[in-house]
């Protein structure tokens, strides 16, 4: 008899969703499957900013660790939430397919849908916006100039009722988060990547395995979505490309075109005041090799020394897009 698949995931409302759509995947293939809960640092640190207390291998560190020592045989990730080079030993195996990869902005109760220009209108002159994201925050001080951006954490349901017991006027989260948990309704505009690139790999359920379980990998080829892979294996060589680590105001996506990938980047300073917009275009069959021709173009345009004046001011610790 086999043994069941064992399939590492954290405890929000968000990780547990994740984990137990694949787990119905896999059960659909006739594979048998167990979660294990595993509490992360990201968890247990709910109250501080993302850039005060890390970020990057904040929300997986103890699950790869996990991975690594044979506890799971598989991790479930947020893609956004992995670092761009994974440890030793480690390997994406799979992806599902990519939810909506945009920011979205959110108002307070049932304030209907609008467009982006109709909801930032619906918010005031002077609105303090809820968002833990340097990324976010960069890219939407230009759209939304006199507005105070203010950290909020936790599960999405708790952010909302925040938003509604008037601590923020607006509030701006991954719409792929809040569709997959039943609040798109909540969504008043979703923002386009022209005005905020959304973070590499936002939208993608990332299937994480021991690069050597060739058993693994096989039973994860069937819910493997392979348009996804690709656009987050372009997505994932950029930041490589760029550095990673710290926690930075950089967006990139690839997107499907014709058996093209057309892939949009940004970096930008912290305050958004300087930033560096970039495209390209190449075929799907090389996303690396892509990804990676967009950083050095995004790099020789200035974005190197950008990316490395945010490092510089944050000191050495590990973050998120």
């Amino acid at each position: 008899m086999t043994r069941p698949l064992r399939i590492g995931t954290r405890g929000s409302q968000l990780a547990l969703w994740q984990a137990r759509t694949v787990a119905r995947l896999l059960e659909q293939q006739g594979h048998d499957v167990e979660l294990l809960i595993i509490k992360t640092a990201g968890d247990r640190l709910q109250e501080a900013p993302l850039s005060e207390v890390g970020g990057k291998r904040l929300f997986v560190k103890e699950i790869e660790e996990a991975l690594l020592r044979g506890d799971v045989d598989l991790a479930v990730h947020s893609a956004k939430d992995m670092p761009a080079v994974l440890p030793e030993g480690l390997d994406i195996a799979a992806a599902l397919p990519r939810e909506d990869p945009r920011d979205a902005l959110v108002l307070p109760g049932a304030a209907g849908a609008f467009d982006l220009k109709a909801a930032v209108a619906q918010i005031g002159d002077s609105p303090t916006i809820g968002t833990s994201s340097v990324r976010r925050i960069a890219q939407l001080a230009t759209l939304l100039p006199r507005a105070q951006f203010a950290p909020i954490r936790g599960n999405v349901d708790t952010r909302l009722r925040k938003l509604d017991a008037g601590g923020f006027d607006a509030l701006v989260l991954a719409a792929a988060g809040m569709k997959r948990l039943g609040f798109g309704a909540r969504i008043s505009s979703p923002i386009p990547p022209a005005d905020c690139v959304p973070a590499p790999g936002q939208g993608i359920i990332a299937i994480e395995i021991r690069a050597d379980d060739a058993d693994t990998r096989g039973r994860l080829q069937p819910i493997n979505d392979g348009m996804a892979g690709i656009a987050l294996a372009a997505e994932r060589a950029l930041v490589a490309a760029l550095g990673g680590g710290c926690q930075l105001p950089l967006g990139a996506i690839a997107l499907p075109a014709n058996g093209d990938l057309d892939m949009h980047a940004v970096v930008s300073s912290v305050d958004g005041r300087r930033s560096i917009r970039r495209q390209a275009r190449g075929p799907a069959s090389e996303p690396a090799r892509l990804g990676q021709q967009l950083a050095a173009t995004l790099a020789s345009a200035g974005a190197a020394a950008l990316l490395d004046e945010v490092r510089d001011a944050q000191g050495p610790v590990e973050g998120s897009y």
